[in-house]
């Protein structure tokens, strides 16, 4: 692309200055400061709206301390979404058995992963078309009402129909509040913000299964839900209150009916239809039914179909695509979308065996089993404020990217060759590098990313890369789950030759880590070392992924920042 360069000034238009001084990164020019930009084709500038601050730029930085701290109040919002998930995890086994209805209860965790996923790309448009605010707004309702339908229902599929609507507000709330940050805070310290969130988000992910339990054990499950509406509102009335953006200048008398056929509804729908439909595919094929069955072959014809049609609009019908597909054409877009897609899943897939683990090795409680994750947020919230640091005082970024990669494939590799039962309190923190690699992952992508798109792509770019995230998240959760279940299937099935009831104890085995524990002498220990070397195997899921994102991290092409 050509480079242009111009300066500022009032001789361009009747109004002032500080309505013409773009946002470059979330950094305000000085007053006639002569400002250099790469400028943009015809095609990109379709969908390219720079910010414009109400104010002059002086104030405007001054007032960039106050909305952060207001975002970081709104990181409860993060903590609850997060945790969401995890919470879930630990009761859909006690909501699903209330309903009589055990064999569906998978469907409480997928479906809002499933609405998450569909959405997620939908969010960085929106928020370019209607403001941040306003989008903001909507993803907090979104999950608000989602969570009560959830605490309310008096059914499984009202329960479900619950964790979508809250998907939909979950997928928002995720990664809005990143892109507010790049709007705002210079990138150099932007990776130093968005540490501070991501200790709230991982918090959540940590936390929520203790917490589920704790709640399903005193006073029901229908509070961890129900419990959830209070500080979620709370920080939806801190949006409210405090959180003032700068509006697009040319969406400021732009009519409803404008913005909404700027929202290419279509290419919106095709790309949803295809990730569900891809994910229902890992879902279904990993866990429930045949990877030749009519249903699943049905699934991935409708995921592969869906997808090639979003690539024909997306190319050569929208005007404003919902994500433009020349982002991925772009290294740094793409090893961004690897990097932390691949560490995310690996990640997740650790935090959903971990407390299995101890629940079967040392018979602990679904608390304290929940609480062996405690040393990876930690190491979480070190990599995360360790990178902010890093790429503040030094402008760089790659080099902290592998050594993250590499932290946690090291962290899976021990826990794969030393996690054998009877694991002692040192050999427990093998997790710490895993999270002190997730957190630098977590802050250093979204620094690659936008380094190398356009201001105004920010938002698109940002959107697509939680929706990678997302991704990541569900395909280790699924391909995790399947060699759990097949290698304990076989294990099992040599171990208990020739024992009678032999079906039986394997069906629920697969099912109820409960019955597993109350499992006595012979056929209890058996049950206990087929279950601990087939979780040995899942390990290998998180050191794929890590290894990965080390190759990504390794292709990051850095800019000058």
């Amino acid at each position: 692309m050509s480079s242009s360069t111009n300066t500022i000034s009032n001789a361009s238009d009747e109004r002032s200055i500080g309505e013409y001084t773009p946002l470059l990164n979330g950094k305000a020019a000085s007053i006639g400061e002569v400002v250099t930009y790469v400028s943009q084709t015809d095609e990109e500038a379709a969908d390219c709206h720079y910010l414009l601050p109400d104010k002059q730029p002086q104030e405007t930085s001054l007032n960039v301390a106050g909305i952060i701290i207001i975002l970081l109040l709104g990181s409860v919002g993060i903590f609850i979404a997060n945790a969401d998930g995890s919470l879930v995890l630990a009761t859909s086994g006690t909501i699903s058995s209330e309903f009589g209805d055990l064999e569906n209860a998978g469907w409480l965790l997928s479906s809002y992963t499933l609405a998450m996923c569909a959405t997620q790309s939908l969010y960085g448009k929106l928020s370019d078309i209607y403001g941040r605010k306003a989008t903001i707004i909507a993803s907090y309702m979104f999950f608000t009402v989602g969570c009560a339908i959830c605490g309310l229902g008096q059914s499984l599929p009202q329960v479900v129909f619950g964790r979508l609507v809250a998907g939909v507000g979950g997928a928002g709330i995720n990664c809005l509040v990143s892109i507010v940050i790049a709007d705002l805070v210079p990138i150099r310290e932007t990776a130093t913000w968005r540490s501070y969130v991501n200790i709230a988000a991982t918090s959540g992910r940590s936390l929520g299964g203790p917490i589920g339990g704790f709640l399903t054990e005193t006073i029901g499950w229908r509070w961890s839900f129900l419990g959830q509406c209070p500080p979620t509102l709370l920080a939806l009335a801190l949006v409210v209150w405090k959180l003032q953006v700068s509006c697009h200048q040319d969406n400021r008398n732009e009519s409803h009916l404008s913005k909404l056929r700027r929202i290419d509804f279509l290419g919106a729908i095709l790309l949803s239809v295809s990730i569900v439909c891809g994910l229902l595919v890992l879902d279904f094929g990993a866990q429930r039914k045949p990877w030749t069955h009519p249903l699943v072959l049905w699934l991935l014809g409708a995921s592969l179909a869906t997808g090639n049609l979003f690539i024909v609009v997306e190319g050569f019908w929208a005007k404003e695509p919902i994500f433009p597909l020349r982002l991925l054409l772009n290294r740094d877009v793409v090893t961004s979308y690897i990097n932390l897609g691949f560490q995310t899943g690996a990640q997740m897939a650790m935090m959903m065996l971990v407390p299995m683990y101890f629940q079967i090795s040392a018979h602990s409680s679904m608390t304290n089993a929940g609480a062996h994750l405690m040393p990876s947020v930690i190491g979480n919230a070190v990599g995360g404020l360790l990178t902010g640091y890093v790429i503040k005082r030094t402008g760089r970024y790659k080099m902290i990217s592998i050594i993250g990669a590499v932290s946690s494939s090291s962290s899976y590799l021990l826990m794969a060759l030393r996690w054998h039962g009877h694991t002692s309190f040192l050999e427990s923190l093998y997790i710490i590098p895993g999270g002190f690699g997730n957190g630098i992952a977590l802050s250093a992508s979204f620094i690659s990313l936008t380094a190398g798109v356009e201001p105004c792509q920010v938002a698109i770019a940002s959107s697509g890369l939680f929706l990678s995230s997302n991704i990541g998240m569900v395909v280790a959760l699924s391909f995790a789950a399947a060699i759990l279940q097949s290698t304990l299937r076989n294990q099992l099935g040599i171990s208990l030759e020739g024992v009678e009831g032999r079906d039986q104890i394997i069906t629920r085995a697969l099912s109820d880590i409960e019955y597993v524990r109350s499992l006595r002498g012979w056929v209890g220990q058996v049950v206990t070392e087929a279950y601990i070397r087939s979780l040995t195997y899942t390990h290998s899921v998180s050191l794929i992924g890590a290894m990965v994102a080390l190759i990504a991290a390794l292709c990051i092409k850095e800019h000058v920042l």
